[in-house]
């Protein structure tokens, strides 16, 4: 196996894999990162998503090779004031899928950082959350941006 180098949370690491390795993978099982889920193995739920230079992307179906020379930012990465924001309205339950849904609003607040509710709802129209917490993630969302959803 190729060793190759990776930039992650603003860091880099030697990680040896195979370029088509999906970086879910490299992250995981090379670099130790759990917060980042597996969910459906297709980029279809959201769970696996990570910031490649500033965008949402899915990490479970990412060859390796295509974010060499590229920042890649994980949950583990992200400001506290985000996820203090998701503590304080309650908008996590069995937080499976919060690590996806906090990297989406961080790539939504990087890009528009004063959102209104239909800017969040579809910024995190592909995240799915089976504990059916929607109403309180997007006001977990409004109050980092804002200060207050109200």
């Amino acid at each position: 196996m190729p060793m190759t180098t990776l930039t992650v949370n603003g860091a880099e690491h030697a990680v040896q894999a195979d370029p088509k390795t999906p970086l879910l993978d490299v992250l995981r099982d090379e670099l130790g990162l759990k917060g980042t889920r597996f969910g459906c193995g297709a980029g279809e739920c959201g769970a696996c998503h990570v910031l490649v230079d500033g965008a949402s992307q899915a990490s479970c179906n990412l060859p390796l090779w295509a974010v060499l020379g590229k920042a890649v930012t994980t949950v583990e990465g992200l400001p506290p004031s985000l996820a203090d924001a998701f503590v304080v309205e309650q908008a996590v339950q069995c937080g499976y899928c919060s690590s996806g849904v906090l990297i989406a609003a961080a790539a939504l607040l990087r890009r528009q950082p004063q959102p209104v509710e239909a800017d969040v709802r579809s910024a995190l129209d592909g995240h799915l959350c089976r504990c059916g917490a929607h109403n309180r993630i997007v006001r977990a969302v409004l109050r980092a941006a804002h200060g207050s959803p109200r």
